[in-house]
């Protein structure tokens, strides 16, 4: 599990209350920026992009963009980048759905644009609660052991050692391109 989703969790028992074991948590964020390519390199399928505050990043383009070649310096891509985390505890012998899935649906428009989503499952174990301070210790896929700090002491009520929690991390984005304006 990367340590992403694992901030994620220490960020979702921040935010919501787990109580009532069969009920899920989610936390969900948005953002819509803009950019202008500044430069497309094709035989890398590098794309450097600049935002409205002039920061630059360059970035690569698999080959699922199939209209790759349509893009143009000078071109506006939209991106709203959408992340979501979904936690649900479960108790030891309940059947987990971990694994990754990836899709990418392209822009039937005029201009290139497509959505991509990744989501990510994975399970940890409660290892040990500490109400005092409070904190959560688990046991992640891989055999690492993490410890992070709950904020709100009540998120951990219910929540007890040997539980199973499903962390899903979900990453979309949403391209498009616009003409120059």
């Amino acid at each position: 599990m990367s340590g992403r989703m694992m901030f994620g969790l220490a960020a979702a028992l921040v935010v919501a209350s787990v109580a009532g074991r069969a009920q899920t948590v989610t936390k969900s964020d948005s953002v819509t920026a803009t950019a202008t390519i500044q430069a497309i390199d094709k035989a890398n399928r590098l794309v450097t992009l600049r935002d409205e505050k002039g920061q630059e990043d360059t970035m690569q383009v698999g080959p699922a963009m199939k209209r790759f070649d349509e893009l143009k310096v000078g071109d506006k891509v939209r991106v709203t980048y959408n992340e979501s985390l979904v936690l649900q505890v479960r108790k030891p012998g309940d059947a987990a759905k971990p694994g990754t899935d990836a899709k990418m649906t392209r822009s039937t428009g005029a201009a290139p644009g497509a959505t991509l989503s990744v989501q990510q499952s994975t399970t940890v174990e409660v290892l040990a609660i500490d109400q005092k301070l409070p904190s959560i210790t688990v046991k992640t896929a891989d055999g690492r052991t993490v410890t992070r700090k709950v904020e709100e002491r009540k998120n951990l009520e219910g929540v007890k050692v040997g539980d199973k929690i499903d962390i899903t991390y979900t990453q979309a984005a949403i391209v498009n391109v616009e003409p120059v304006k």
